[in-house]
């Protein structure tokens, strides 16, 4: 089943407004897919603490604060609400290390070219895959993303899109990424008992075809396992 399609409703995730509202009623905080205790072996080995990170999506998360903990230094967080970012502010207001703005990643024009060394999405770009203008929303961020990013810097997606939904999009010559993918299962998943171990440590890239797919005899553990896709920008064209 395409997860793009089976994951998305009618809400607009792209719209300021159902965010807005969204952030109004949040009781506390709420981390997308995963906690940074599961990510963290994939950020540290490819954003060095000293890093100047973008967390984009950063919505009421915790997890720019756990990096602060783990010794990240620099972390600017933005969000396309208004609401989730005034309440981050005051939140971490004597937290130097997190700043936050305001700001919609399709136009993030504020920053100028290779302003950083390492950006997190996790969920912000399925976000806008079930918006309206898809398509164009997606390539828009991506495109900003690729432009912030300096050479040798990292954007890592972590996504329920497979590759056969998110390579197109992160594959352009355009952006003169690297790509690896890791897979990794949901918060609490357990294996069917009688089930045996794989071998492969998620730590391991997992190999793909020459078309961006995983090999037809990949098996899945956990069928509704995230992606993390590590993008890295190579020297030369952006």
């Amino acid at each position: 089943m395409n997860r793009d399609v089976s994951s998305c409703n009618t809400y607009n995730y792209g719209d300021a407004a159902y965010w807005d509202a969204r952030y109004v009623q949040e009781t506390g905080p709420f981390d997308w897919y995963q906690r940074y205790s599961a990510l963290r072996p994939f950020v540290r080995k490819y954003i060095p603490s000293s890093s100047r990170v973008l967390m984009v999506g950063c919505g009421n998360a915790v997890m720019s604060e756990e990096m602060v903990y783990d010794g990240y230094e620099d972390i600017m967080n933005i969000d396309i609400s208004s609401v989730a970012i005034d309440m981050m502010r005051r939140k971490y207001e004597y937290t130097p290390q997190l700043k936050y703005m305001q700001m919609d990643v399709r136009d993030m024009s504020f920053f100028p070219d290779e302003s950083f060394d390492g950006v997190i999405d996790k969920g912000t770009l399925d976000s806008l895959m079930c918006g309206t203008s898809a398509p164009i929303s997606s390539s828009q961020m991506l495109g900003e993303v690729s432009r912030l990013l300096r050479p040798g810097g990292v954007y890592m997606l972590i996504t329920y899109g497979d590759p056969s939904v998110r390579i197109p999009h992160l594959n352009r010559t355009l952006y003169n990424w690297e790509i690896a993918l890791y897979i990794i299962s949901r918060p609490g998943f357990q294996k069917p008992t009688g089930c045996s171990s794989s071998s492969k440590s998620f730590l391991e890239p997992v190999p793909l075809t020459e078309k961006g797919l995983l090999p037809a005899s990949f098996v899945l553990e956990d069928p509704d396992s995230h992606y993390v896709y590590v993008c890295k920008k190579m020297d030369g064209i952006n």
